[in-house]
């Protein structure tokens, strides 16, 4: 399949079935916004279930927490976001458009398509482009304060870091977790869900002593257990990779940068989440400008000193869309998204094989209405079973449920897998446990 051709297919089937809508679309929509319709949130809220699952409340050395999105600006000037947040970007003279000037990839293919059409092409000087974006606060026109939405999730656990111990009393090493919203002035938005205007992230800030060793062996662990987190949930290894940024890349704090990849269809690996080792920056610069001790009393060393942090930042868009991408697969006409379980949308869908017999459909609603007690199912009736069956593939759903004339006489149901079309009868019973232990493999 052409990469092209599968993020066409890949955007077509979110619209179609209800996965992710273009952002305020009627309006003739906001470049770098989209909406989740009603499987997009399902999956999204699976995804952050799991993220937090895996990261909490799986763990003992790690709490969570949810800062607000509208931070006091200093907190913005003391992590250099509103001197430092910035992009380069050049301007195509012909037509117009502002890429990233750092961005060569796309400034040759920008090129080419001017030359294609034998027009002139050349660039202004770089300029640097904040990505911070502005809002007012106040009521009064005139006396309104300039606040900034939060270009990252990352400030809000450093600026707690003090209420978390005092109220924890947690040792090093421990870490904080959170899932929230960024918002970012997006010079080129684009590729779908990769890069937009309004994101949402999911982060560890883990506090460690500052030492080179013990620092480094953390580093990599969690460099290989956040790896190892995607592809538990079945995303293809084989396209996964590590790569470390080159020491122009890191920002001048950074004491090591690497990025989990995932081989796209738009232009190869590109970044899905990020492990930093960020060195004593973020508490020293809080300290600093808000006047306040950040640093961490260590009695078994009978002394004070600023932890150093090691941190994973994952966005949830991006996961999204390389999970449907590497989950997507055709089989002749057949379209299947091969999500996990865990991830699906909706775990099974009830049928009854008939929506003509009463009979049929009053067992199938009983099915449905006592799974929908544990479980996220669909209950489809429309068209023939064989069309029910490859709409429920295309969304994901891992098996369906079909009540039929033998299950009135021995309360057995058929149960087809998603990825293999296999069948198999099992006791109504039966059907809550099953679901619960296969959707764990």
């Amino acid at each position: 399949m052409e990469s092209a051709s599968l993020m066409e297919k890949i955007v077509s089937l979110a619209k179609r079935r209800g996965f992710i809508f273009p952002g305020s679309e009627i309006y003739g929509g906001l470049a770098g916004t989209y909406d989740y319709g009603p499987l997009g949130v399902e999956m999204k809220n699976n995804l952050k279930k799991e993220f937090w699952r895996a990261m909490v409340y799986d763990r003992q050395d790690t709490v969570g927490l949810d800062a607000a999105i509208i931070m006091n600006p200093k907190a913005w000037e003391a992590s250099g976001h509103t001197s430092a947040f910035t992009d380069p970007l050049v301007e195509c003279k012909t037509c117009h458009e502002r890429i990233r000037a750092d961005h060569s990839e796309e400034i040759e293919e920008h090129a080419k398509a001017h030359k294609k059409k034998k027009e002139p092409v050349s660039w202004t000087e770089p300029r640097q482009f904040n990505l911070l974006v502005e809002a007012k606060l106040g009521a009064v026109e005139g006396e309104k304060t300039t606040v900034y939405l939060r270009g990252e999730i990352t400030q809000g656990v450093h600026v707690n870091f003090k209420n978390v111990l005092d109220s924890t009393h947690r040792k090093l090493p421990f870490g904080v977790v959170q899932i929230g919203k960024a918002f970012r002035n997006e010079i080129t938005p684009g590729n779908f869900l990769f890069r937009l205007r309004e994101f949402e992230q999911m982060e560890l800030q883990y506090y460690v002593k500052p030492e080179e060793r013990e620092a480094g062996e953390i580093f990599e662990y969690w460099k290989q257990e956040r790896m190892r987190w995607y592809a538990s949930l079945g995303m293809d290894p084989k396209r996964l990779c590590f790569r470390e940024h080159e020491k122009d890349e890191r920002a001048h704090y950074a004491r090591a940068a690497w990025d989990i990849e995932y081989d796209s269809p738009f232009g190869g690996w590109k970044e899905m989440e990020g492990i930093h080792h960020r060195g004593d920056w973020d508490l020293s610069r809080h300290a600093q400008f808000s006047g306040q001790d950040l640093s961490y009393y260590d009695e078994e060393r009978k002394e004070r000193y600023v932890p150093w942090v090691i941190e994973t930042s994952g966005g949830v868009d991006r996961a999204i869309l390389f999970f449907l991408l590497d989950a997507y697969h055709e089989d002749g006409e057949r379209k299947i998204l091969k999500l996990h379980p865990r991830l699906a949308p909706y775990k099974a869908a009830v049928f009854p094989l008939l929506a003509n017999k009463p009979q049929l459909v009053e067992k199938a609603k009983s099915v449905y209405n006592d799974l929908k007690k544990d479980f996220v199912v669909a209950w489809d009736d429309r068209g023939n079973i064989g069309k029910r069956y490859y709409a429920q593939d295309e969304i994901g759903t891992p098996w369906c449920i079909t009540v039929d004339f033998q299950t009135l006489e021995d309360d057995t149901v058929t149960v087809r897998d998603r990825d293999t079309a296999q069948q198999e009868r099992i006791k109504i019973a039966e059907i809550s446990a099953f679901l619960q232990k296969i959707q764990e493999r």
